[in-house]
């Protein structure tokens, strides 16, 4: 049987790999060049509020969203498993592109949390996780490893400086490679079971 704690720890290491922070670390880099270290950390912390809000959202918001649409569980979980591959592909090749901010204005929401962070196939994701969980403590466990891997991201970047410094932007490279295999694997997963529960209808 699994116990909340084992929940916990599995579904924080799911949920920080799906947020692909090493790719979020090096757009996030690319995107602050020239503000200072004091302007950079308060970004930092309202990506990670922005993140965490849109992601707890997005959690309790998957049952209702499918019975809106008619949707069910496991054919999205084959349509968000595949956007989810797709993504894990583009990391891994090195073509997923560092959005570039429209304005001068504030980055945190739009583009840094949505899309970069939170992207098409994060949300997919995040929806499936959600309403595949029905206990309440189940609920609220994956809640709570959301938000502990969004301030772990935070955190990320809020020591990007330093992370930049240790690792290299090579090393932060090679790191979001092996985030896409990670995810493969993870939408591989998604999709199998998916496939798995259509068929047993």
């Amino acid at each position: 049987m699994t116990t909340p704690f084992t929940l916990f720890i599995e579904t924080y290491i799911k949920l920080f790999f799906l947020l692909t922070p090493f790719f979020v670390l090096s757009a996030f880099l690319s995107m602050t060049r020239e503000m200072d270290l004091r302007a950079r950390r308060a970004l930092a912390l309202r990506v990670m509020l922005a993140v965490a809000v849109a992601g707890c959202v997005l959690s309790l918001a998957g049952n209702a969203i499918f019975n809106l649409f008619g949707i069910t569980l496991d054919a999205f979980r084959v349509g968000a498993g595949a956007l989810l591959f797709l993504s894990a592909v583009s990391l891994v090749r090195g073509t997923r592109a560092e959005q570039t901010p429209e304005s001068e204005g504030d980055i945190s929401v739009v583009p840094l949390a949505i899309p970069i962070t939170i992207g098409p196939a994060t949300v997919g994701a995040l929806l499936v996780m959600g309403a595949q969980l029905e206990a309440p403590l189940e609920r609220a466990v994956e809640l709570g490893a959301f938000v502990a891997a969004s301030i772990s991201v935070g955190v990320m970047l809020l020591a990007a400086t330093a992370i930049e410094r240790l690792v290299g932007r090579m090393g932060l490279t090679i790191l979001s490679k092996l985030t896409g295999l990670i995810l493969a694997a993870l939408s591989a997963q998604i999709v199998f079971t998916g496939i798995r529960g259509l068929l047993g209808r």
